[in-house]
């Protein structure tokens, strides 16, 4: 039976996921695949005009969080993911289907969901216990999100300042809503809290 097509709608904003197939890793530290990926993924914003608000690139899997404003999420993320697992499989000698499936992506409708995507994305390392902070994990928007690192051209960070506010009141609103997430996470680990539901399994 053939799938159906996706709703793509202009100027709104998507949490996309994608995985490898039966969960094996999709980055090897030790090749450069992920900054393989960055290069690639830049490249797909500036040619799809993509906004893209937050990233996170665990081992089996990534994390988007992605503006569009000409309703375009479908073709570039096939561009994304094709070409990332044509070099991938080419570098690494293997053959066949790099990702488990078509990706997955849930539209944000609601500003309170737009603030939780902005610490839930770069907590994906922390919840998985890879780091204890998200400045830890290089491989996620954080750094440049809080002015620890230059930004990449291709991360959109207006967006982030309309939520929390621009200059360095802003940032320790954002850095202070990241640390009380990782609070909650603590707690979590400790069984003094119910887990917040999240929009995709880590």
């Amino acid at each position: 039976m053939a799938r159906k097509p996706r709703i793509q709608i202009a100027d709104v904003v998507y949490h996309v996921t994608s995985r490898g197939v039966d969960k094996q890793l999709i980055f090897d530290v030790a090749t450069g695949d992920r900054e393989v990926f960055l290069m690639l993924l830049q490249a797909v914003v500036v040619r799809y005009r993509w906004r893209l608000h937050a990233y996170c690139l665990m081992g089996n899997h990534f994390h988007l969080l992605v503006e569009t404003p000409d309703a375009n999420l479908a073709a570039g993320m096939q561009e994304l993911k094709s070409r990332y697992a044509i070099w991938f499989n080419t570098n690494a000698g293997r053959a066949g289907a790099l990702f488990e499936r078509r990706y997955r992506s849930e539209l944000v409708e609601r500003e309170a969901h737009a603030y939780e995507l902005t610490r839930y994305v770069v907590l994906n390392p922390v919840r998985a216990k890879l780091c204890g902070h998200p400045r830890d994990w290089c491989w996620s928007s954080y750094r440049a999100m809080v002015g620890a690192v230059r930004a990449p051209q291709f991360l959109y960070l207006r967006g982030l300042h309309d939520l929390f506010g621009d200059g360095p009141r802003g940032i320790a609103m954002y850095e202070r809503f990241v640390e009380d997430g990782i609070a909650l996470l603590q707690l979590q680990a400790a069984g003094l809290n119910q887990p917040t539901p999240a929009s995709d399994a880590d």
